[in-house]
């Protein structure tokens, strides 16, 4: 699906979001730029996850190179939605720059860096 944005330029909202799950783990991929509409993706991947009775959710960041405001406030929603489920969250393969981002926004106080 193409949407326009303000400019008029063609946006691809089609974002696959590669997720594996294993048992009571899943591991959701957030791709190389964690926006609105990656994010909101993402988050409705890790709900299912969490209602379905994930105990682990893993966020990996080995693809993602920028992580937007929107993004982090994303986050911070999955996190409060894991932590209301008894569900712990696991964020892998995140960028030193990334990794510093969060540590300043607080988020790495609620999960677990890998």
């Amino acid at each position: 699906m193409f949407l326009s944005d303000q400019a008029g330029n063609s946006v691809n909202t089609s974002i696959e979001i590669p997720i594996r799950d294993e048992g009571d783990t899943a591991t959701i991929y957030a791709g190389d730029y964690l926006n609105k509409l990656s994010g909101e993706k993402i988050e409705r991947e890790c709900r299912k996850r969490i209602e379905g009775g994930c105990k682990t959710l893993v966020v990996n960041f080995r693809e993602t190179e920028i992580v937007n405001s929107i993004g982090v406030s994303i986050l911070l929603g999955v996190i409060d939605a894991a932590s209301q489920s008894d569900t712990s969250v696991i964020f892998s393969e995140v960028s030193k720059d990334t990794s510093q981002l969060f540590e300043m926004l607080g988020l790495t106080k609620h999960v677990v860096l890998q």
